[in-house]
């Protein structure tokens, strides 16, 4: 008899068993298709509205500021006379109109992108909006500038133009950009590479709240000080830029106790904004867009694996094993097939994660080195009434950049002090990621040689120096083939994997509470399980024996599986490790059943109502038939994105959940057979007894497999 209370419940889990299946297979192919996005398309899908989401407020900031001040000056005559001392003409009305419409424009568009990321309106009405503002906020700047540059002459005048004029220049490009940047985007959506939605993450949200913070927060304080001070508006925002940018150039400094007073909040609280965008930056650029560039280099690397063998005819290593005469002719057997597979994959890995992080520094550094001589020209150029050298501009952009700033040069023409600001918003982030992607290049590289030299001199360690060379030896040639990770091996039977890792990872940090609570709960599990376990060799139940014990050995990985999430460097299971992590899944390394020769290229758009075919491992579109898949396909579980052990125990958790929904599903149906017997014994008709014992022993072996 079923246990009270539990009927209902049983019966709700038992209708999501065919729900579970499908929502384990849409798990699967976001997985893979994450991976198999082209990194082109990645770009255009997530990169490039991120990018205008970002850039979009800043260039806005940008239109407020050519809209804070008339745009044209009059020079004076004399010792001292200079633009930034100029005399301001008054701007015609219709400037003033057409620079408020432009901004009013790009507000619009603004507004219309963040409410389609924040899924509050359609992607086919906000994307129209946001390129039809932005390309109109442009052209309309740029009409200005254009008139201002011609139209707009003092006859008999020495006149300049003031930094709003320049700033318009940097708005209108800005704008210009972000939304050729968003046409690419919605060709894709409309061409089918990727669905008509953005899938930000709550980082990338964020980081488009903190440069709107940033900006608004700058702006404001500009505002503060024009007051106190007394300076010109944007010679405010020039003074706030170097400021929060922590640059201190020197030019521009407080005068009055009240200013000097408000630069203690101020500069504080700007310095975590600008910490929190930075960081933001950093975690993207280095965490996200590493992954995915890493991952586009494993897929490439596995097609010109692939080809290879093709051309050379090696072909007969990539079809499974399936007749004794086969592993005869080969010379090995299934599982030895696909361990050879497993170690050309990790290869795979090891070179494409080396040739990653060298072109992640080489893309970051020419970033830097770009930003570093070409603004050395245009403060070269501008600067043109200080007559600067070109070398005392890289000299300028050099100590700005690292943000020393000596203050012996300083901008005092209007076109270098709006780029100047433009500048630095780009390189001081940039200089973030270059330090970082020099830590796993060539900083690594220096404190491992610094580690060596100490042992070899002053703080020798443990080992004999003749080992020592020898791991030196080991280490470079390593790097040089691009092997690194971390391979181990197993000196126990994969039976007693549980216990070895569990020895293993004593001291791990990171999990915290997570640990600890899902910890003692899986332990309770596994007593239970344990118990319910002998209870069944009591009763002679051999079939519910194995299952209980399957569930244990399920759950005891789960926990060990769980410390290795937050380790550095990630975990990577050897081969043995993962053919028992597979077996409890229900593949069998052994068994070809399973297995196919892997595919070159699968394809992955969403034209129509044609999704992407991630059939090209050999699964079917019923839900109960399990997929083919190699080490070497693109349904690999070295393949994707995902850690080792994140794969692992989620595919765990599943096979975990789905047999002990199995389990309750028997129960059920075991105890709605008894009451069907006791029902007709009291009817007086005959039991169904063989039909029900078939019923159990079919149930029974589903729990045992």
């Amino acid at each position: 008899m079923n246990d009270p209370g539990l009927d209902e419940p049983i019966q709700e889990t038992s209708k999501d068993v065919e729900q579970d299946r499908k929502d384990e297979l849409d798990f699967q192919k976001e997985d893979e298709q994450a991976f198999l996005n082209p990194s082109r398309w990645w770009f255009a899908s997530t990169a490039f509205p991120l990018l205008a989401g970002t850039f979009g407020p800043m260039a806005s900031a940008f239109s407020v500021c050519a809209l804070s001040e008339n745009w044209r000056v009059i020079v004076p005559h004399g010792p001292g006379g200079n633009e930034a001392h100029g005399i301001d003409v008054k701007d015609p009305g219709w400037l003033y109109a057409v620079n408020s419409i432009s901004l009013l424009f790009a507000l619009t568009a603004n507004l219309a992108l963040l409410l389609n990321m924040a899924r509050r309106l359609s992607f086919a009405i906000a994307q129209p909006i946001t390129i039809v503002g932005w390309f109109i906020a442009s052209a309309l700047l740029i009409a200005l500038v254009i008139a201002a540059t011609y139209g707009l002459t003092l006859p008999g005048q020495d006149r300049a133009l003031t930094q709003a004029f320049y700033y318009a220049i940097i708005a209108s490009g800005l704008y210009f950009v972000i939304a050729a940047l968003m046409c690419v985007t919605v060709y894709g959506a409309y061409k089918g590479h990727y669905p008509q939605e953005f899938k930000l993450t709550m980082s990338q949200r964020t980081l488009m709240l903190q440069t709107i913070s940033f900006m608004v927060y700058m702006l404001a304080g500009a505002a503060v000080y024009h007051r106190v001070e007394g300076w010109r508006f944007l010679d405010s925002v020039y003074f706030t830029n170097f400021t929060l940018l922590t640059v201190g150039i020197g030019s521009l400094a407080p005068k009055t106790h009240t200013g000097r007073a408000l630069l203690f909040p101020f500069a504080i609280g700007g310095i975590v904004v600008l910490g929190l965008v930075i960081g933001s930056i950093r975690s993207l650029v280095l965490e996200r867009g590493k992954k995915k560039l890493g991952s586009r280099m494993v897929e490439k690397k596995r097609v010109q694996l692939l080809k290879k063998m093709y051309k050379k005819d090696q072909q007969n290593k990539l079809i499974p094993i399936d007749s004794k005469e086969q592993a005869d002719d080969l010379g090995m057997t299934e599982r030895e097939r696909r361990k050879s597979e497993f170690e050309l994959m990790r290869q795979i890995q090891d070179h494409a994660t080396q040739r990653q992080k060298w072109n992640a520094l080489f893309i970051s550094g020419s970033a830097w080195l770009f930003l570093w001589l070409v603004g050395a020209v245009v403060f070269w150029k501008a600067e043109h009434q200080q007559e600067w050298s070109y070398f005392q501009a890289v000299y300028f952009a050099y100590t700005s950049l690292l943000t020393i700033g000596y203050g012996d040069f300083t901008n005092f023409s209007n076109a270098g002090k709006a780029a100047f600001v433009f500048w630095s918003l780009l390189a001081v982030p940039t200089l973030t990621i270059v330090i970082s992607n020099m830590g796993d290049t060539v900083v690594k590289s220096i404190r491992d040689l610094t580690d060596y030299l100490g042992e070899f001199t002053v703080l020798p360690g443990e080992s004999s120096t003749k080992q020592r060379a020898k791991q030196l030896v080991t280490s470079v040639t390593s790097t040089f083939r691009g092997k690194e990770g971390r391979e181990e091996t197993m000196d126990e039977p994969p039976g007693m994997l549980g216990e070895k890792q569990d020895e293993s990872t004593q001291g791990i940090r990171g999990h915290g509470a997570m640990t600890g609570a899902t910890d003692r709960l899986a332990g309770e599990f596994e007593k239970e399980e344990l118990s319910a376990a002998d209870d069944a060799v009591q009763r002679g139940d051999e079939v519910s024996k194995d299952a209980h014990e399957y569930h244990y050995q399920l759950i005891r990985e789960f926990r060990n599986v769980m410390k290795h999430l937050n380790e550095n460097p990630p975990r990577r299971y050897t081969y043995e490790e993962w053919a028992w992590f597979l077996k409890l899944m229900g593949e069998d390394e052994e068994d070809q059943s399973l297995h196919r020769k892997p595919p070159v290229k699968v394809r992955n758009d969403y034209k129509g109502d044609r999704k992407p075919d991630m059939q090209q491992g050999g699964m079917e579109d019923e839900m109960d038939e399990q997929r083919q898949w190699s080490w070497l396909c693109n349904r690999s579980p070295l393949m994707g994105e995902t850690g080792e052990a994140d794969w692992v125990l989620e595919r765990l958790s599943v096979t975990l959940e789905k047999g002990l929904k199995r389990q309750h599903k028997s129960r059920r149906d075991k105890g709605q057979s008894r009451v069907n017997v006791e029902k007709d014994a009291k009817k007086g008709l005959p039991s169904d007894s063989g039909s029900s014992g078939t019923l159990e022993t079919q149930k029974g072996a589903e729990d045992k497999g």
